[in-house]
C-alpha cells in the first residue's frame, strides 16, 4: 500500500460543493491500494502513520506523533483520501499507467478497512468519498510531505 502523508495546519475535502471531511492540525493522508495488497498491509501502513514522529516537541525537533501532537495528550486530526493515482507508472512515456493499482472493488475494500481501523485507533478521523471527484484543500505545515510504502508480505512457504 502507498500513502502520501502531509502534515497540515488545516485540510478539507469537498464533493459537489459540500465539505465531506475537514480537520485542523494533523495529517492529510492520500492512500492507494496496489495489486497484491491485503488487510495486513493496510494495518501495517496505519500503524506506521499513527507512530510517524514529524510534529515538533518543546525543542523544535520532529519528535511527536499524530497521537501525541502537543505532548499533553492532544491528538491531531487524520483526513484520509483515496487516491489511486499514487500508483502511477510514468516509465513508459508521458501518459501514466495505473495498472499497479488495485482493482476498484479491492481498492474500496482495503480503503474501507483502513478507515475503519483508523477510526478504532484514533479519535479524529475524517474522509473523502471513494472514487468521487474531490477537491482537496490544505495548508501544508512546514512543508512536511512524506511518501510511505508497505509492500505485500511474502507468501508463507509452508
Amino acid at each position: 500500500m502507498l500513502a502520501l502523508v502531509q502534515r497540515v495546519s488545516h485540510a478539507k475535502v469537498t464533493v459537489d460543493a459540500a465539505v465531506v471531511g475537514e480537520i485542523g492540525r494533523g495529517f492529510l493522508l492520500l492512500v492507494c491500494a496496489e495489486q497484491g495488497d491485503s488487510v495486513a498491509e493496510a494495518d501495517k501502513l496505519l500503524a506506521k502513520v499513527l507512530k510517524l514522529r514529524v510534529f515538533s516537541d518543546a525543542e523544535g525537533k520532529m519528535n511527536r506523533s499524530l497521537q501525541d501532537l502537543d505532548g499533553q495528550g492532544t491528538q491531531g486530526g487524520l483526513l484520509i483520501v483515496s487516491q489511486f493515482t499514487l500508483a502511477a507508472d510514468t516509465s513508459g512515456g508521458n501518459r501514466p499507467s495505473f495498472k499497479a493499482a488495485a482493482a476498484p472493488d479491492e481498492g474500496r475494500r482495503l480503503y474501507d478497512h483502513f478507515v475503519a481501523q483508523a477510526s478504532l485507533k484514533h479519535p479524529t478521523v475524517q474522509t473523502g468519498i471513494f472514487a468521487a471527484d474531490m477537491q482537496v484543500e490544505l495548508v501544508n505545515d512546514g512543508p512536511v510531505t512524506i511518501p510511505l510504502r508497505v509492500a505485500p508480505l511474502p507468501a508463507d512457504p509452508h
